[in-house]
Parts: C-alpha cells; sequence; structure tokens
C-alpha cells in the first residue's frame, strides 16, 4: 500500500514538473518570437517569424526547431486531458503486479505525443507554403483577415456537430474499464498511439482556432488549452462543446466584420 502511494506521488510529481516545464519554454519561446518583428502585409496585419526560417537556416533545421516548439507547446496544452488517461492505464496495468509501471506509462505518453509530432509534422510544411504564396502574391494577404475570421466561424460550427460530439465521447471513453491490461511494451505504445489518434481528432477544429490566430498567440493558446482540457474534463460534455462553438462563431463573426470594415 505505501509503495503504491509512493508510486501515485512520483506519477503526480512528473506530471506537475512537465506541465510547468514546459508552460515556461512555451512561453519563453512565444516571448522571443513575439520580439521579432512580424513582416507587415497589406490588410494590416503582420506575417509571423513561426513559419520562417532564420537566415542561412535550412529546411532540415526550420523543421526540427519547429517540431522542438510544437512538440513542447503540446506537452503544455495536452497533459492535464492526458493525465487521468495515463492514471487510468497504470491503475489497470497495476493490476499485473509488474514492476515496469513507470517505464509503460511513459511509453504511452510517448506514443501520444508521436501522433502530435506527425501532426506538427503535416502543419509546418503548409505554413510554410501558404507563407510563401503570400509573398509571392501580396495582393492575396487582404482577404487573410478574413480568412481567419472565417476559420474561427467554422470551427465554432464544428463544435455544434455530432461528429464533433461522437469524437469527443470517443476521447472521453475510459479503456480497459474493470479489465487487466497487458503489461507489456507493444501495448502500452499501441495505447499511447490510439489516445493521440483520438485526441487530435476531437481537438481538430480548436487547433485550427489556434492556428489561425497565431501559435505564438500566449493569450489564444491559455483559452484554447482551457477549452481543450474543459470539454475533455467537464461532467456534461454537450453543453460544454455548445458553449465553446457559440463564443467562437461570435469571435468568428466578429473578426469578420472587423476585416470587413478595414477593407
Amino acid at each position: 500500500m505505501t509503495s503504491d502511494r509512493n508510486a501515485l506521488r512520483r506519477f503526480f510529481g512528473i506530471v506537475a514538473l512537465l506541465f510547468i516545464a514546459s508552460s515556461a519554454v512555451t512561453i519563453v519561446w512565444c516571448r522571443s518570437m513575439l520580439a521579432m518583428a512580424e513582416m507587415p502585409m497589406p490588410g494590416g496585419w503582420g506575417m509571423s517569424m513561426t513559419w520562417m526560417p532564420m537566415s542561412g537556416q535550412s529546411l532540415f533545421g526550420a523543421t526540427a526547431s519547429f517540431l522542438a516548439m510544437w512538440d513542447v507547446m503540446m506537452v503544455a496544452m495536452m497533459i492535464p486531458c492526458l493525465a487521468p488517461m495515463l492514471l487510468h492505464y497504470r491503475k489497470a496495468v497495476q493490476k499485473t503486479g509488474t514492476g515496469r509501471l513507470d517505464w509503460l506509462t511513459a511509453l504511452v505518453g510517448l506514443g501520444y505525443f508521436l501522433v502530435w509530432t506527425i501532426v506538427g509534422l503535416v502543419v509546418f510544411p503548409l505554413g510554410l507554403g501558404l507563407n510563401a504564396i503570400l509573398m509571392q502574391h501580396k495582393e492575396l494577404s487582404l482577404i487573410v483577415p478574413v480568412a481567419i475570421g472565417i476559420i474561427v466561424l467554422a470551427a465554432g460550427l464544428l463544435q455544434l456537430t455530432d461528429w464533433k460530439l461522437h469524437q469527443l465521447a470517443c476521447c472521453r471513453e475510459l479503456p480497459f474499464r474493470g479489465e487487466t491490461a497487458r503489461d507489456d511494451a507493444g501495448t502500452a505504445w499501441k495505447h499511447g498511439l490510439h489516445l493521440g489518434i483520438r485526441c487530435s481528432r476531437c481537438s481538430a477544429g480548436l487547433m485550427f482556432i489556434l492556428l489561425a490566430i497565431g501559435m505564438m498567440n500566449l493569450f489564444g493558446m491559455a483559452i484554447i488549452t482551457l477549452a481543450i482540457n474543459f470539454e475533455r474534463l467537464a461532467p456534461v460534455s454537450k453543453q460544454v462543446t455548445g458553449t465553446i462553438g457559440a463564443i467562437s462563431i461570435g469571435a468568428g463573426f466578429f473578426l469578420i466584420v472587423r476585416a470587413v470594415g478595414i477593407l
């Protein structure tokens, strides 16, 4: 019993340390990126340096830098809602009396964040490509503020769909309910990948909002993090997703109207 309590304390201590460390690094990174001058574009907005390789930096180096920043940010954003799932997995594996509980839990976490790393690998070249197009055709940048509003509006509408509720239900589903999980690395790894795929689907709309308003926007990141974790952990999911959807729709309309007024 004492060893179980010690293991639980160790688990929560590691989770808290990861959250604090990743949040601190994310804040420092965001501030350093915001300190760099944005490239002014027609339409009254600035192109973020997030999507622009540093002078002399290779594509590989730029991708690696982005993924490092992306992964740290994902740990800070997602670990609050991942922790209960890891805890449930530990309880299921603990029934086997395995002595590799911490290692298997870490493997689940690695599988989960590998999925988010793959998402980052998709996001970065899309951001680079879009910025390259805007640099070559600056007249297109006039519609960017309107496009941002449309993305926020569309993400809000997505929150109200049955698809979103289904994805959220899958994400909240507790595996190994009343069962003993196998204490092998393969099961832990697959479980982590499974959790990551479900989470990325469920969070897709809200992550699109973050990418649209600016990945280095600390206020926006904090709001999206709260929304993702609140809808995942709140006891009543439909009302929460609906509220988040309504707020996003209102924000989208506001951004569109403001952008049209500027145009």
